[in-house]
């Protein structure tokens, strides 16, 4: 059991730090282009919010096989398929996962404004410089909701996981998946444990969101 809840916080936590990577460059260009195309882009990045997660995980699936374009570039270097592996799952959990990222973190952006960086451009500052010293500091609310939201994203999701990566007992069972084979082997009791322990998880992230809400709005009051 400990290495499902290991396997489950390794893949939130992987996955926590690269979309924060991958998300905070895309967030800043949605937040500052003003190009007509970038609703689009916008959402794309939104879909796998309303997309079933078996149509998902279906797509990922099949981009990752070994018969895909994609994995076809991989083949001279000895990688035929990502699916039912660790790898595989946080590709599929960070497209699952990618809206909670980018959107808070677009917010916060936007909420800052266009005036903090004019202010550091005529102190000469560099773009990437007023980045890192004035963007991201004025927008660490949107961080720490977005790394809030995608850590406990990622450890509820189900359907895209199994699609992917099969519930192999040490290599890719996580904690969702461990709770249905129990519930199907009728072990009501264990899969009672488990459950409890996502409720209180999930309980505990919304609280702590909250009360970076609450104290981020007392320090701009």
């Amino acid at each position: 059991m400990s290495e499902v809840v290991w396997t489950t916080l390794r893949l939130a936590g992987l996955t926590t730090v690269l979309l924060l990577t991958i998300a905070t460059p895309l967030a800043w260009w949605l937040a500052r282009r003003r190009v007509w195309w970038k609703e689009i882009v916008a959402a794309v990045t939104t879909l796998p919010i309303i997309l079933p997660p078996s149509v998902l995980g279906f797509y990922l699936l099949i981009a990752i096989a070994p018969q895909s374009p994609l994995m076809a570039l991989l083949h001279p270097f000895g990688i035929r398929t990502l699916a039912f592996t660790f790898e595989g799952l946080v590709i599929g959990s960070m497209v699952y996962s990618l809206p909670f990222a980018v959107q808070p973190i677009r917010g916060a952006f936007e909420a800052m404004g266009r005036r903090p960086m004019e202010v550091a451009a005529t102190l000469r500052a560099s773009p990437l410089d007023a980045f890192f010293t004035v963007a991201l500091p004025l927008s660490r609310r949107g961080f720490v909701t977005a790394a809030i939201l995608v850590f406990a994203h990622t450890i509820g999701e189900f359907g895209v996981v199994l699609m992917i990566g099969g519930g192999i007992p040490g290599k890719t069972e996580v904690i969702s998946v461990r709770i249905y084979q129990l519930v199907e082997s009728l072990q009501y009791g264990e899969a009672h444990r488990l459950a409890a322990g996502v409720v209180v998880f999930s309980f505990l992230a919304l609280l702590g969101l909250l009360l970076v809400d609450r104290r981020t709005d007392e320090a701009v009051r």
